[in-house]
Parts: structure tokens; sequence; C-alpha cells
């Protein structure tokens, strides 16, 4: 039956996907109160690495990144197929920083490969302590991603990552704010230690949000310092000079990350490394092509109004004319999901918008938007959630959202996607002078 649903629900939104948006849109939701603040202890000794999280590396390679409070222990990893079986290893770099009066623990970063696809393997860190384990994305569809924004470290985000746990994906994309520190480095620890579980398990891919800038007048002028210490993303092996955007490659997917903090006008390195990057893309080998970013280009929300714009104008005819399937932005503490649009236009050949800022921050949700709706906005809600992006093939693809109901996770909004670049009409279509 398992296998049956999926074809089932698409057969349901394509017969009916105006009484199904309907029927979602008016449905009555009662928010729970906030909740506080968590904070996670380290409990082990100094040598024992805490903090693990994983990342891709090209087509067949993992970085596992973590932490140490003994200064001397080793950028080691040993890994193998069976529990406590280590058949290889590798060693790589480490690296500290200090803000203010705070020093960093030991950051360290060893590439593990090459691995194969769709396979568990055992690793352990720095040659000692607790074994972890994680599963390599497939090489070929379908495949899952989990898409999550605004995470912070409240009971909120405890609650959604305990949904997202509830069922396989494959790779976690997070659309900038992490750890809502906030210069509070040791708030970076604790957030370290909170998603270590899911972290080390599954690959998380991220990109930066306004609160991973963390500058403080004349004293500490160096933007995103914590944040590029500690979650180091494969953007030298994509071609970028930042670890701020990057892009990468899971089976059939292509995925940019772009910065929404960092310079993007035309001319800049970001422009020019993007307009590289989307002419390299290959739709028979990539077919399908996703962005993410954290401030969105398109927001009814009162929150945040008008904080993407200036790159939307400045990029958005780049992902147009690339033909990209979908954006994903954070930011706005809400969710919504817009329809395919360009230049504040319904068109067949854009991307379709998606904001999914609602992880579980401690600054709460945002609450009011704009009246009357906008039609190109399709669905639209102040919850906490997640998101689940499933491509099934080169042609289809199903995004859900999953609304973060106290202790259970209820599908909200849902809506399938056809490639574009398969439709005849985007594919050919040349774009005019004037359009773009």
């Amino acid at each position: 039956m398992e296998n049956i649903w999926p074809h089932l629900f698409f057969f349901f939104f394509i017969s009916f996907p105006h009484q199904l948006l309907q029927l979602e849109a008016s449905s009555v939701y009662t928010r729970p109160p906030p909740r506080r603040i968590l904070s996670t202890p380290h409990k082990g000794s100094n040598s024992d690495p805490q903090q693990v999280h994983i990342s891709l590396v090209g087509s067949d390679h993992v970085r596992v990144s973590w932490i140490t409070d003994d200064k001397k222990a080793p950028s080691l990893v040993e890994y193998g197929k069976l529990p406590g079986k280590y058949e290889a290893s590798a060693t790589g770099e480490n690296e500290s920083y200090n803000y203010f009066f705070y020093w960093s623990g030991e950051i360290h970063h060893v590439k593990i490969g090459p691995l194969d696809h769709s396979t568990t393997y055992y690793y352990r860190c720095g040659g000692r302590g607790q074994e972890f384990s994680f599963k390599t994305p497939p090489s070929t569809f379908p495949l899952e991603f989990v898409i999550v924004g605004d995470l912070g470290q409240t009971e909120w985000t405890a609650s959604t990552l305990s949904h997202v746990n509830e069922s396989d994906y494959d790779v976690f994309l997070l659309p900038g704010d992490l750890s809502y520190a906030d210069t509070q480095q040791p708030l970076w620890d604790s957030f370290g230690r909170l998603v270590q579980p899911y972290a080390s398990q599954r690959p998380w891919m991220v990109t930066e949000g306004n609160h991973e800038i963390e500058t403080f007048f004349i004293f500490e002028n160096k933007p995103f310092k914590s944040y590029n210490a500690r979650w180091r993303m494969p953007f030298e092996e994509s071609g970028s000079t930042s670890n701020l955007y990057y892009s990468f490659d899971v089976a059939g997917v292509h995925i940019i990350m772009l910065g929404s903090y960092t310079e993007f006008e035309a001319g800049s390195d970001q422009y020019k490394w993007l307009e590289a990057d989307l002419a390299k893309v290959d739709r028979w080998r990539t077919p399908w092509l996703v962005v993410l970013l954290h401030a969105p280009w398109y927001n009814t929300n009162t929150a945040h109004q008008g904080e993407g714009e200036s790159m939307r104008n400045a990029m958005e005819a780049l992902l147009y004319q690339a033909r990209v399937d979908v954006v994903f932005a954070g930011h706005v503490h809400a969710y919504e999901r817009f329809a395919r649009v360009y230049k504040n236009t319904a068109k067949q050949c854009g991307p379709m918008h998606v904001t999914i800022g609602d992880g579980g921050n401690r600054e709460g949700l945002a609450l009011d938007f704009k009246e009357p709706p906008s039609p190109l906005s399709l669905f639209r809600e102040a919850s906490f959630g997640h998101g689940r992006f499933r491509v099934f093939n080169q042609t289809h693809a199903h995004w859900s959202w999953h609304r973060n109901n106290d202790s259970e996770s209820t599908v909200a909004d849902g809506v399938w996607l056809q490639n574009l670049s398969v439709s005849s009409v985007c594919m050919e279509h040349s774009c005019t002078k004037d359009e773009l």
C-alpha cells in the first residue's frame, strides 16, 4: 500500500487541485504556546568528539566535522561498513577561533571516501568515543530532501527534528539561520550538540542567514567567523571562492546554495560564479535544478517585506533563463508557497517559490500576512514545521509541508511538480530581451 499511495495522491491532486487547496487553506489551526530555549551540555571528556555532523563533498565523499575541547586530539576518522570494524581511515585538518573572550574548541574537518551510494557506514572520530553511522544518498531516483529554515534550538526545534526523523530521507537542507547564537558563542556549541543525533546520520547542507553574520561594532568586524569555521561546505569543489555560496549534485538534482548576505549584484563574485555554475548544468544528467537562499524574493507576510528585492532584481533573470524548478527560502518565520513566478507575474516556466522559515526559532512566528492575499500566493500559514521534497524520477517530484502540531506532524500542504527541463514549451522557448 505504501508504494501505491503517492500515485493515488497524484491522481487526487491532479483531478481535484482547487478543492484540495481550498480544504487545506480553510482549515482552522490553534497554535500551541511558545516554548523555552534548550541548553544541551557536553557530557563527555575533553577528548571526546562532540557536535558531530557530516556534509557532502563531490559525488562519493563526505566531510565529517566535530569539535573537541582537547587541542591535541587527532583529526582522524576511522570508518567501515560493519559496526566496530573500520576498514579505512583518513586524516584532515583542524582550526579554532576566538570571539571576544570566547575561545572555541578544536574544530576538526576530515574528508572520507570514496564511498558507495545507498550504503550505511559506521565511523569514529579522533580514535575514541562514540561510534556513529550515516547512510550515503542514492545514485539514482527516487530520493528525498528534508528542508527546514530558521532552526534555532528551542523545544519547537526539538519537536521539528523529532518529526523529521519519523520518516527516512537522504539529505537535510537548511536555508540559513542555524543556531541563533547572535554573538553568544556557547550557543553555537549547544546547537551543535542538539543536532548531532540527526546531523551525524544524514548529510546536512546549509547556507548562511542574517543570524550568522555576528559582527559587533569595531571589535568583531569579520562576518560569519563562527559559521565558516564550524559549518564548512564544499564551495571549492563547485568553483566558488566563498563558503557562503556553492553548489552540489545529488543523483539527478543540482542544488545551488546562494548567499543573501554577501555581494550579489551583477559583476560581483557571487553573480559571476552563479552565471558560470548555471552554464555548466547538464539537464540530461541532473534534470532537476533547485536553489536555496535565506531572504525570500516573494513574500506576502508583513515581516521582512522587501528584504530580498535587491537580490531578486539582480539574479532572478539568471534563474529564469536556466529554468530553475524550485527556490526555497527562510527568514520569514512562517510557511508560504507561491505559483511558478517571474517578475511578480505567474509564469509557467518560472520557478516555484517556497518560504520555509519555520523550523523552531526563539523569535516566534510571523503571524501577520498582507490582505487581500496575492493571487501568486497559493498557501500560507504561520506555524512551525518542516518540508519534504521527494523526487520520484526525471519528470515528477512531490513537495509537502508538515505542520508541527505539538506531538504530531500533520501534512498541511502538498503539490506535485513537473520538471521544467522536460517541458517542450519551456525548453524550446527563448527568452526575449524584454522578458528578461
